[in-house]
C-alpha cells in the first residue's frame, strides 16, 4: 500500500471511527474491498480514485456529519495536500456527492464514471445480505425506528426528506434494500446483488414465521409427514 492511499485510509479512520449509525470506518473499509474486487472483474478504472472515493464517500454524509460542506472542503485540501491533482481530486469529489440513493430518489440516476459506477455498487453491496440486514437493524435503532409495526405498511418515496422520515426496521427492506439490485450498475455488481438479496428474503420468510410465534420445526415435521 502507497503511503496516500494509507493516509486515506487513515483519514477515514479518523472522520468515522466513533460513527454509531452504521456508516463507520468499516463500512468504508468493506466498501472499498468490493469495489477493488468489482474492478479487477471489470479489468477497468483508476484503482486510487476508486481507493479513495470509496473511504471517503461518508465523510460528507449528513446522516454522519453535521457539515457536509465543510467536510467536502476538508477532502478536497486533504488530498490536495497528498499532491494528487486537481482532476483527481474532483473526480473523488463528483463520486461522493453522485453516489447515494437519496439523491437518485429527487434528481434521478446521476452519469457516473466507470470507477462512480464500482463505488456506487460496492456501497449497495454493502447495504445487502448478512451484513446488510446488521446494519439496517443497527440503523433502526441508533434512529430509534420500530422493529416492525404490522399495519404500517411501506412507504414509495418521491424525495430525499420523505426518505430520511422514521419508518420501520421491516419496512426499509421494501422501501429500498431489496430494490437496489435493480440499481447495479456492472455486471459483477448486478450478480453479487441477486445473491444477497435472494438472502435477504429468505430472512424475510423466517422473520414473519418467528413473528407470528411459529415454531420452525413444525415445518421440518410437516415436510417429514410428506415424505
Amino acid at each position: 500500500m502507497s503511503e496516500q492511499l494509507s493516509a486515506i485510509r487513515n483519514y477515514s479512520y479518523e472522520k468515522l471511527n466513533t460513527d454509531t449509525s452504521g456508516h463507520d470506518f468499516f463500512h468504508s473499509e468493506r466498501v472499498a474491498k468490493i469495489a477493488l474486487a468489482l474492478q479487477e472483474k471489470e479489468n477497468a478504472g483508476d484503482a486510487a480514485v476508486i481507493w479513495a472515493a470509496s473511504y471517503l464517500h461518508d465523510v460528507i454524509d449528513d446522516k454522519v456529519v453535521t457539515d457536509p460542506h465543510q467536510e467536502r472542503q476538508n477532502i478536497s485540501d486533504f488530498l490536495a495536500s497528498l499532491e494528487w491533482s486537481s482532476d483527481q481530486i474532483a473526480h473523488v469529489l463528483s463520486i461522493i456527492d453522485n453516489l447515494s440513493y437519496s439523491r437518485e430518489l429527487e434528481m434521478g440516476k446521476a452519469e457516473l464514471t466507470l470507477e462512480g459506477q464500482l463505488v456506487q455498487d460496492a456501497d449497495r453491496i454493502d447495504a445487502l445480505g448478512a451484513i446488510g440486514i446488521m446494519r439496517t437493524a443497527y440503523y433502526g435503532g441508533h434512529t430509534e425506528s420500530p422493529l416492525y409495526l404490522p399495519d404500517v405498511a411501506p412507504k414509495n418515496f418521491k424525495t430525499k426528506a420523505e426518505y430520511r422520515k422514521k419508518s420501520t426496521v421491516i419496512n426499509h427492506f421494501y422501501e429500498k434494500l431489496l430494490l437496489l439490485e435493480k440499481t447495479m450498475n456492472t455486471t459483477a455488481g448486478k450478480a453479487e446483488a441477486r445473491l444477497r438479496t435472494k438472502f435477504m428474503q429468505t430472512f424475510l420468510m423466517e422473520f414473519y414465521a418467528e413473528w407470528d410465534g411459529k415454531l420452525l420445526t413444525s415445518n421440518e415435521n410437516d415436510k417429514m409427514k410428506k415424505q
